[in-house]
């Protein structure tokens, strides 16, 4: 469990000034992710003791932060399970399934410790382990092996194991083996796919493999995991059904229906928001039932229906997705958690932004804001610099004419060439637009051979954009590209790293929102204003965007040597 989590150390309003230490929330932070196992019964550890009292509280906050194993009965289980309170003696915390299932656990049939949002904590360290964990999430081991993970993150395969057994208690086979695991319950509790298919989809290599995972897991065959669940648990209804019959049609391809769980409170709505503004004719649109988009994956390609679901204190995604490879079907769910920011710990956000009276109101009229993620790490870097020094339509515009002239066709989708057509296009490859990009870009030629040669880096290598990165790393290879700033850098690491502690202090809107909120509005100023607000500078951004009258950022307005401009 992380202090920042827990309660601020005063109440109401606070004169503003950099945030001690010693009870704030990026010390919490640190602190309480920097072990991956907490002793066995020793109560005079605190993070030991913070973590009992959680348990013993059964406070559904701390699910998927951390995992109380119990010895006594062999299972490990999430913090709110309502079993008899273990004694401490017969207690360890760990940070990862992977680690309890290395400690001889298996995941407790009551509670289901795996059925709930995941640790915040890979987003808010940078660090290799955290690295390394977006990255097995993404399905990285499944395609690349451990070699190729620990290729893409620098060190070598026993380095890493080394570093990953140290800070959350397993080895990356590990890591990956429960999170193929977790992946293959929920599609076995919550759709008819046979269980073949579950077996590959997972991203299991074998039935046989598949099979023995799941019952040293869960203690029961995947059949019987599967019958367990439609016995105890209602099928999804007639108002899920229907999303999933309007938000694919006829094609290739495997369609999926998965409710994903997300952390309260949570603004829901202003995502789909954000995104439907943003939407690009051809690859994706806003539904009246949420947003719809295709997707480029490691085997091929996806088409997805996203729509709010569940209840306030309970709050979840329905995705709908046809996929040509099962294999891609946990990386997808991967990027969708991530691009909604579903495991952001939104009450600890909201409670240390709340504590600065400036955005105390802004924070009370939209619980749970969250910083929107990306699906493709490469596409939201072209959207940005695509999107410099022009309104947000003329962005559209020029997205749309370029997926039009350089897009793939995706199969059994129809174009019917109107404005709300239904998603059948991907997005350009960057060999595409470093091919054909100057047959199609419009505008400056400076601002063309930008794109063209940054297109052209990312299609031969030398530039390299994914989750493993480190967010320093990643900025500082943007800045290196001529026609990449400071501004675009920093969007984007915001966007595809999850950073959370990024405040875009150049922004135009950004510095609008401030000034509407009685903050400074020049950038130093509000830069320095800022420190009250870490680790969750990125959140308190999209406030000032909120406040502006959009939620949407802009770069900055004059533009610089790097070629930064204003994004409207």
């Amino acid at each position: 469990m992380t202090t920042a989590t827990s309660s601020p150390d005063q109440a109401g309003a606070r004169a503003p000034g950099p945030r001690p230490t010693s009870a704030g929330v990026s010390a919490g932070v640190s602190a309480g992710v920097s072990a991956g196992v907490s002793a066995r019964g020793n109560v005079d550890d605190p993070v030991f003791a913070e973590r009992y009292r959680a348990m013993s509280s059964r406070d559904a906050r701390f699910d998927g932060q951390f995992i109380t194993g119990v010895h006594s009965t062999g299972i490990y289980c999430r913090p709110s399970c309502p079993a008899v309170t273990p004694k401490p003696g017969n207690v360890s915390f760990f940070l990862t399934a992977a680690a309890a299932h290395e400690a001889g656990l298996r995941a407790c049939k009551r509670c289901l410790p795996d059925a709930v949002p995941g640790s915040p904590a890979w987003n808010v360290r940078d660090d290799l382990a955290a690295r390394a964990m977006r990255l097995i999430g993404d399905g990285t081991v499944e395609r690349e092996g451990v070699p190729g993970l620990a290729q893409r993150l620098g060190y070598t395969p026993r380095h890493l194991t080394r570093v990953l057994v140290a800070e959350v208690g397993a080895g990356p086979l590990a890591l990956a083996r429960a999170h193929r695991a977790q992946t293959a319950r929920v599609l076995l509790t919550s759709t008819d796919l046979p269980v073949t298919d579950v077996a590959f989809a997972a991203g299991f290599g074998s039935v046989r493999q598949f099979n023995d995972t799941i019952t040293a897991v869960y203690e029961r065959t995947p059949s019987a995991l599967r019958a367990g669940s439609r016995s105890s648990t209602a099928r999804p209804g007639p108002a899920h059904d229907a999303l999933g019959a309007g938000a694919v049609g006829d094609g290739a391809g495997s369609r999926i229906s998965l409710v994903l769980p997300a952390r309260a409170p949570f603004d829901g709505p202003g995502l789909l928001a954000f995104l439907g503004v943003r939407a690009v004719a051809g690859v994706e649109r806003s539904t009246p039932a949420g947003y719809e988009r295709t997707l480029r994956l490691p085997h091929g390609w996806a088409h997805l229906h996203l729509a709010l679901a569940g209840t306030v204190e309970a709050p979840a995604v329905a995705c709908t997705v046809r996929v040509s490879s099962l294999a891609d079907l946990a990386p997808l769910v991967s990027r969708v958690r991530r691009l909604f920011d579903l495991d952001a710990d939104a009450q600890a956000i909201d409670r240390a932004l709340a504590d600065d009276p400036a955005l105390a109101g802004s924070v009370r009229r939209t619980p749970g804001i969250r910083v929107p993620g990306s699906l493709d790490a490469e596409e939201t870097l072209f959207r940005a610099l695509l999107g410099q020094q022009v309104s947000v339509a003329s962005a559209r515009t020029a997205l749309g004419r370029l997926s039009a002239a350089l897009g793939e066709p995706v199969p059994g989708r129809r174009d019917r060439n109107t404005a709300d057509a239904e998603p059948h296009l991907l997005f350009p490859t960057a060999a595409r637009i470093a091919e054909h990009g100057r047959e199609v870009l419009r505008g400056p030629a400076a601002r063309i051979d930008s794109i063209v040669r940054v297109a052209e880096a990312l299609a031969v290598g030398e530039l390299a954009l994914d989750v493993g990165e480190a967010r320093a790393d990643l900025e500082a290879r943007l800045i290196a590209m001529p026609g990449i700033g400071p501004w675009t850098a920093g969007y984007v690491a915001m966007r595809v790293l999850g950073s959370p502690d990024i405040l875009l202090t150049s922004d135009l809107a950004l510095r609008q929102g401030a000034d509407a909120l009685g903050l400074p509005a020049t950038a130093r100023d509000l830069a320095a204003r800022g420190a009250w607000w870490a680790p969750w500078r990125s959140y308190a951004g999209m406030h000032l965007w909120r406040a502006a009258g959009g939620g949407r950022p802009a770069a900055p307005t004059v533009p610089d040597k790097n070629g930064s401009g204003r994004l409207r």
